[in-house]
């Protein structure tokens, strides 16, 4: 890795950063439970506080979006669930509508979508449900052919007026029924088509004191067309969000969230040399764009074996004599890798020798089933992240002490749904709480945000594409709201 900087790999903080890739999750947790460990009044505080907000979510609940609670109807512990899961996943990509018709077939007709009827408290949910327990059975019934009396006694075997009618015009009008369904939901958790349509639509909120970061649509760049177009796209956001910054200032203005994986269609580390001098160019290409119209910009997370890349531009960038004085540049940590804790010291090393304040994002990360299959399929030892929910949860309250103690080198933003991991960093905060933000996913946690957006700053995280660009980023929503272990998910289970 020669044509990484050697200075990346010389500091100490490095070393013990590597040395926690595949660590026994056992002794690891030891020294993050001391390291997240509060006083018997701290955590009787947290508690007291963590209860109050989620009684007050579960009171409101019923003045939110109506998706929550089909989430919840819905989830991926039911076989219903995973119906709606393979349909959300599979639909938007499909090109011909005869297969489109097959798979509704195959997939709604084996759900018990009776058994869901009046279950829940939400007149969407109860007529969502009664849309798809109808559409089983006109699709489960389409294309048998039954023997049927004929009124004047011919007994042909035939179908009935019922199925031909079907045949002429049900399916496409379950088709684009279901279509809609799948766009309605990716409404909830997509800002808009455009980048000016999203900010159109943040005015609402940002009336409210929210701030947002805008993230273009479009998973990891396939062909060097992919990584020009997201480049693009990512400059034109840039300058449209500057337009509404008003020289607020990166912290409280709106800003982007970038994947290097998008910027390059080669972002692994055995290209690392052309990872140098060819996406490097763009990256600081992008922040240079930021810093002119006075925005931040993130980099987002990506998968575990792609993290030394992400530190070495991170460094690249962060040194560059054309961004200084602009404390805009940011990175997010994701709790659940086992290196998280270490990481936060080199990235304390990074802006004491670049005399910069970075921004970083800390989140608890959404790739972990990926994580754990690659590490499987390659015969490893140990995983690069924690098999546990709760040991994320610890680390992330491990990290979250540690950037707050250090906020003249960092401003934190704390990217979580879960009311306890909320009173928890208010409770670490110790009553400062202009130094560091929240974030929320668009579509989630609005009830709890909604209880602190006068007291701390929130930032909304705003995914921005079309349809067709929609569906990954769609399938990690409905996980982590399907989830039966996930906090958006027991939050409206009483």
């Amino acid at each position: 890795m020669d044509f990484f900087s050697p200075a990346l790999f010389e500091q100490p903080q490095y070393r013990k950063l590597n040395a926690a890739w595949h660590i026994d999750e056992t002794l690891h947790m030891e020294r993050l439970c001391s390291a997240a460990k509060l006083t018997e009044g701290a955590q009787a505080r947290v508690q007291e506080h963590a209860f109050t907000l989620v009684e007050k979510v579960r009171k409101n609940r019923r003045s939110g979006t109506g998706i929550d609670a089909f989430m919840h109807e819905y989830q991926l512990s039911s076989q219903e669930g995973v119906v709606l899961m393979c349909l959300a996943e599979a639909l938007l990509r499909i090109p011909d509508e005869e297969t489109i018709d097959k798979l509704i077939r195959d997939k709604i007709a084996t759900g018990d979508w009776e058994s869901h009827l009046g279950k829940s408290e939400s007149l969407f949910v109860n007529a969502s449900t009664w849309g798809l327990m109808i559409s089983g059975r006109m699709v489960g019934t389409a294309g048998k052919r039954l023997v049927v009396q004929n009124p004047i006694g011919d007994p042909d075997t035939s179908r009935s007026i019922f199925q031909r009618l079907l045949q002429r015009s049900g399916e496409p009008v379950i088709r684009q029924a279901v279509r809609q369904a799948m766009r309605i939901m990716g409404r909830q958790f997509v800002m808009g088509r455009t980048i000016g349509e999203a900010l159109k639509r943040a005015r609402s909120q940002q009336a409210k004191g929210y701030f947002y970061s805008y993230d273009m649509l479009g998973e990891a760049a396939r062909t060097e067309a992919d990584s020009v177009r997201y480049l693009q796209a990512y400059l034109n956001a840039i300058n449209a969000i500057g337009k509404t910054a008003e020289n607020r200032g990166p912290l409280r203005s709106p800003g982007i969230s970038i994947k290097l994986s998008a910027l390059h269609p080669r972002y692994e580390l055995a290209q690392g040399k052309r990872i140098m001098q060819e996406l490097l160019p763009r990256l600081l290409q992008l922040a240079q764009a930021a810093k002119a119209v006075g925005i931040g910009l993130t980099i987002d997370a990506e998968e575990a074996d792609r993290l030394d890349m992400s530190m070495a531009l991170l460094e690249a960038v962060a040194t560059d004599a054309t961004l200084s004085d602009w404390d805009g540049l940011g990175v997010a940590v994701q709790a659940y890798q086992k290196r998280a804790f270490d990481l936060i010291d080199w990235l304390a090393a990074l802006a004491t020798r670049s005399k910069r304040r970075l921004m970083i994002r800390l989140v608890k990360g959404a790739y972990w089933d990926t994580e754990i299959k690659r590490a499987q399929e390659r015969g490893l030892d140990g995983y690069p992240v924690f098999t546990r929910k709760a040991c994320t949860d610890v680390s992330y309250l491990a990290c979250a002490r540690k950037l707050l103690a250090q906020r003249e080198l960092f401003y934190p933003q704390f990217a979580t749904h879960n009311a306890h991991t909320v009173a928890a960093v208010l409770e670490m905060a110790e009553g400062r709480t202009d130094n560091f933000e929240f974030q929320r996913l668009h579509g989630m946690g609005q009830a709890l945000y909604e209880q602190i957006i006068d007291k701390v700053p929130c930032r909304i995280y705003a995914p921005v594409g079309s349809h067709e660009d929609l569906l990954p980023y769609l399938v990690r929503r409905l996980l982590e709201n399907g989830a039966n272990t996930s906090f958006v998910n027991r939050i409206v289970d009483d």
